[in-house]
């Protein structure tokens, strides 16, 4: 049968099989193609060469960056195949090729043909889209995998998506190679996407300022020395290092120079530097209905989700192409149609007032159950959780799904109820949540084995102006055990609001080490202590991500928890008492 081809190609090799979704950024190592992401059940193996079938990606937009990067440093699987399209990891590839000229074979097979590779060994992919499986380590003896009835026509040239004058004046090169580059690679985009014209966008945020390695930083200086330009407000996300202090925290000009450089050839294309993985909390900030281009995962859900705006979730260097052109594709979230609610989540009856530590936990239990569903949330509808309570769900929930919104019922602003969230129609699933799923995910993040704390990492994503306050609360006046390092992550513009009302003065006293510009999915030794091996965090996205990123063990808390962590050195190493045992009338509410 024929595959729905994402990108074009041949490519034959050993099946790599795994039925759970993988981010690549946080996931796969850049440099080595191993996957690094330690809840996986791939972890440990390494994709170079291999014909890796996955159900889709997942977390990180920079999953394009690193797919990118292997592809160029010749440590890429030999083709790519996915149950349905995943935007994020066919830009990486589509990248390669039209930017740098390597093909990576990606296609779609569908529910029913990914099922059929469960067991193969070996799989074929030809150039017209036929894919074929074996159950024998070789090619011989081909089995044809059954494919969606309607492959994309992704490589198929633009015709058919309506131009305005200056998009075609564009295409034609009248503005330069630079958007003419971009708004090509924007059409093959909305191709894939299935849209038939492009919209105007008000503001970028960029995430493909990330180094991943030499290709990023190739990739962005060619747009700059092509003459490119943003031609709307855009901002940049949390970059690899801090531009400011890199060198005095020890980094490695091997790594600190081209990171920096990245970041400055973002800035020279007239981005803002913000570098801020939490652009909601700017001046800037979208306001309800706009229609913006927004990368970075955790901004993605929180601009859609709290703010009301409007966005896809834009892959890195998709980002960059849409800013340089200010037209996107007219799909995704930006449709009302696809911004509904398709899973109902129903929460317990909690045992009492649970702690700040509990949203990042549902939210990261309710993005395995989402996969790439939107669901809508029922339970919390006198909860009134904070801004900062949705920030900390959002990007746990980022982190496992691969969904661009949720909603929840009477605190998100599109779900007064939660028929209006699923659009009047009945959701597609409906999962009733039990305690026992939470302290699951509980045991999933707060993974490990010593009680020590070596490090205190806070700040993913970045801190806001209450959280710095409240994180000086408990630490006023206090000491940090001599063992325990405390490393904090925020924007420049936080922090200069945070020196303003006195509690940079009050953490820095602790001793906090504060960091601006860089976040910590990006930090490594040495700012990460080499003698470490212990961190504890309040962030459910790093918990996830951080044995894999840097090898050491993980405790997951409360902020207070990781306040208290600091002083004393150790983590409870237990439930917290709201997770711990049912309340009386435990179960799902009707």
């Amino acid at each position: 049968m024929i595959a729905c081809q994402l990108t074009g190609g041949s490519a034959q090799g050993p099946l790599l099989y795994s039925d759970t979704p993988l981010s690549f950024w946080g996931g796969v190592h850049p440099a080595t193609g191993e996957v690094i992401d330690r809840h996986h059940p791939l972890s440990g193996q390494v994709i170079a060469g291999q014909v890796l079938a996955i159900p889709s990606g997942r977390g990180s937009c920079t999953g394009s960056s690193v797919l990118m990067e292997i592809i160029l440093n010749g440590h890429g699987p030999a083709a790519l195949v996915l149950e349905q399209p995943d935007e994020i990891l066919a830009l990486g590839a589509i990248v390669a090729e039209l930017v740098f000229g390597h093909q990576l074979p990606v296609v779609s097979v569908g529910a029913e043909g990914f099922a059929q590779l469960r067991g193969a060994q070996w799989v074929s992919l030809q150039a017209d889209g036929q894919l074929t499986a074996t159950s024998e380590p070789g090619p011989p003896d081909a089995l044809p995998v059954a494919a969606p009835e309607s492959p994309a026509a992704s490589r198929a040239s633009p015709h058919g998506i309506h131009l305005s004058p200056a998009d075609q004046a564009i295409l034609d090169g009248g503005e330069g190679r630079a958007r003419q580059v971009a708004l090509q690679i924007v059409l093959r985009m909305a191709q894939l996407q299935g849209a038939t014209e492009l919209i105007d966008v008000v503001q970028a945020h960029i995430d493909g300022c990330i180094y991943t390695g030499s290709a990023s930083l190739r990739f962005a200086c060619q747009l700059r020395d092509w003459g490119g330009k943003v031609k709307i407000p855009t901002t940049l996300n949390a970059i690899s290092v801090d531009q400011r202090r890199w060198r005095a925290l020890g980094i490695d000009p091997a790594f600190g120079e081209p990171a920096s450089a990245l970041a400055q050839a973002y800035v020279d294309m007239g981005s803002q530097p913000s570098f801020t993985c939490a652009p909601y909390l700017l001046d800037s900030a979208p306001k309800a209905g706009e229609e913006i281009v927004w990368a970075e995962s955790n901004a993605v859900v929180y601009a859609n989700s709290v703010l009301g705006a409007h966005t896809a979730k834009y892959a890195d260097f998709l980002d960059i192409c849409i800013a340089l052109i200010g037209r996107a594709p007219k799909a995704g979230c930006h449709l009302v149609e696809n911004r509904r609610a398709t899973l109902l989540v129903q929460l317990p009856v909690l045992p009492a007032a649970p702690d700040d530590a509990f949203y990042p936990l549902l939210g990261y239990q309710v993005g395995l159950l989402a996969g790439a569903r939107i669901p809508v949330i029922c339970g919390l509808e006198s909860a009134k959780p904070s801004l900062d309570d949705l920030k900390a769900f959002g990007a746990a929930f980022a982190t496992t799904s691969a969904a661009p919104m949720f909603h929840i019922v009477n605190v998100t602003p599109e779900a007064p109820s939660a028929q209006a969230a699923l659009a009047g129609l009945p959701p597609e699933v409906e999962h009733h949540l039990t305690l026992g799923e939470l302290r699951q995910a509980w045991r999933e993040l707060d993974s490990a084995a010593e009680q020590r704390v070596d490090l205190v990492a806070l700040g993913n994503p970045h801190f806001s102006e209450t959280e710095c306050h409240a994180l000086a609360m408990p630490l006023r006046g206090r000491q940090h055990h001599p063992d325990t390092a405390i490393v904090l992550t925020l924007g420049r513009a936080v922090s200069v609001k945070a020196e303003r009302h006195g509690d940079l003065a009050v953490l820095t006293a602790f001793g906090v080490n504060v960091i601006t510009d860089t976040c910590w999915c990006m930090l490594e030794e040495p700012v990460v202590p080499i003698a470490a091996r212990v961190i504890m965090t309040n962030s459910g996205k790093y918990a996830h991500y951080a044995p894999g990123l840097t090898g050491r063990q993980v405790h997951f808390g409360s902020l207070a928890d990781c306040a208290e962590a600091a002083c004393t050195g150790q983590a409870s190493g237990k439930l917290p008492a709201w997770l711990a045992s049912d309340p009386a009338n435990a179960g799902p509410r009707s």
